[in-house]
């Protein structure tokens, strides 16, 4: 067993009976349940609206060269840079030459789940510059000195009193301060920190490829503000992030929404289409767009699989997920956790690390019910089992195992060979290995099925 697996299913086994872990996330996923099943009554035809979004992304992948390199002329045609990367090492390599030229002591940035790969802020922070971030669940985390829970909601696993009582340690708030006080408290905080940042960082949502334009979508404002107040704006998108045409949105904006948090629209959708003309006095002066590989040039040669860089982050497909709800967030050990990030992270971290992450599936397919883009995500999961099968990486025990399993198991007369009393008996003496010490191996019938069957058939 594998370092990583190793560690995966220590931790599983911690948060699984953490109670107070479970209460928090069961209210939290609770309180989207409700939001997200209200929001499916403004739907006429939910099922529409997801074929059609499946389609626009299915069509990206069919011709994701073309729509790559029409994003990049078109961007540059806006006045943006466009940089290029292959990996996290040289995505940064580009962002520190950036930060380098224009001098930069202070950056704000957005949520993003693309910057998370990168390992941003450290980097950053290794050069003398502070980064710091501006959604809020981004920034109680990162005063926390963690990383994200969860690819929508990055504090999901904190209750608002953790919350009270972490300012409470680090910025001497009060240590009874409600959520709103300590919201007020972030915005006044924040403020300050955008009137006096040289750069500011975000994600993109999406990438037009018709205008060479970026789509970001948020709740708080912060994205707006990290945009526009500084000089230099740095985007760090996926290359997988293409819609064909702004009509697009049309759809997928207000499903993102729905999926994402049970609204009719986000409360804030920004496109940005280059940097500041001549004849404007907001926005920034510079507008850097980075576009990372990292991985998703493997995944897209996959076989299947590739279908899941149809993804557009909603979350739906974390909070139905019964594993997910069960160890959360961080015991995947990944930039993206639930079931996409079982499907995707062994692509973009190696399969020999991270294969265990696509076992850690029940296979109910309530991740697939809800995914605004139809993705297959079970399925994707058992052919990531089936490629790690394939390419050897599992341990020589598990394989002794599981051959004997087979042997066993693929003939009645050898499933017979042992009574019930026999085969009690071993599965007692391996049951807590295979089943964990919380549950107990239902006892064998005395005499097997078969057995019963023939005999009752004689008489």
């Amino acid at each position: 067993m594998g370092k990583r697996q190793n560690t995966f299913l220590k931790e599983a086994k911690v948060k699984s009976f953490d109670a107070k872990h479970r209460q928090t996330l069961d209210f939290n996923i609770s309180r989207y349940d409700g939001a997200v099943s209200k929001g499916l009554s403004r739907y006429k035809n939910l099922e529409l609206a997801r074929d059609r979004a499946a389609w626009i992304k299915r069509d990206v992948l069919q011709h994701w060269d073309d729509y790559l390199i029409k994003f990049e002329t078109n961007a540059i045609k806006n006045g943006a840079k466009v940089h290029w990367a292959s990996d996290a090492e040289e995505a940064m390599q580009h962002v520190h030459k950036i930060l380098k030229d224009t001098s930069a002591k202070i950056l704000v940035k957005s949520k993003s789940m693309t910057t998370e790969e990168l390992e941003f802020n450290a980097s950053v922070e290794s050069l003398g510059i502070e980064s710091l971030e501006t959604d809020l669940g981004e920034f109680i985390v990162q005063v926390a000195g963690e990383k994200p829970y969860h690819i929508l909601t990055p504090a999901m696993h904190k209750s608002k009193e953790d919350v009270a009582a972490l300012f409470h340690k680090i910025f001497k708030t009060p240590a009874e301060a409600t959520p709103t006080e300590l919201t007020h408290f972030v915005r006044k905080f924040l403020r300050q920190k955008f009137a006096t940042a040289d750069v500011g960082v975000t994600g993109a949502n999406f990438l037009i490829a018709e205008t060479g334009s970026v789509c970001l979508t948020e709740n708080e404002g912060n994205i707006l503000l990290s945009a526009s107040m500084p000089e230099t704006m740095i985007v760090i998108a996926g290359i997988e992030k293409l819609l064909p045409d702004l009509k697009s949105l049309s759809t997928i904006w207000p499903i993102l929404a729905h999926k994402g948090t049970g609204q009719q629209l986000t409360a804030y959708n920004s496109i940005f289409t280059g940097p500041r003309k001549a004849d404007e006095t907001d926005g920034p002066k510079e507008m850097h767009i980075l576009l990372l590989d990292n991985g998703r040039s493997d995944l897209y040669l996959a076989e299947k699989q590739y279908e899941a860089l149809a993804c557009i982050r909603c979350g739906a497909c974390l909070n139905t997920c019964p594993i997910y709800r069960s160890v959360g967030g961080y015991t995947y050990d990944a930039t993206y956790s639930g079931p996409i990030g079982s499907v995707i992270t062994p692509f973009y971290k190696g399969f020999k690390e991270y294969k265990h992450l696509s076992f850690a599936c029940s296979l109910c397919e309530s991740c697939k019910d809800v995914c605004p883009v139809k993705i297959d995500l079970p399925s994707y999961l058992l052919q990531n089992r089936k490629q790690s099968v394939d390419e050897k990486l599992s341990p020589a025990s598990e394989n002794l195992a599981m051959n004997g399993m087979k042997l066993i198991l693929g003939d009645r007369k050898k499933m017979d060979l042992a009574g019930g009393a026999i085969k009690n008996m071993g599965s007692k003496l391996m049951g807590r290995t295979l089943w964990g010490e919380k549950r107990d191996i239902p006892p064998f019938a005395k005499t097997s099925f078969s057995k019963q069957y023939k005999a009752k058939k004689k008489d």
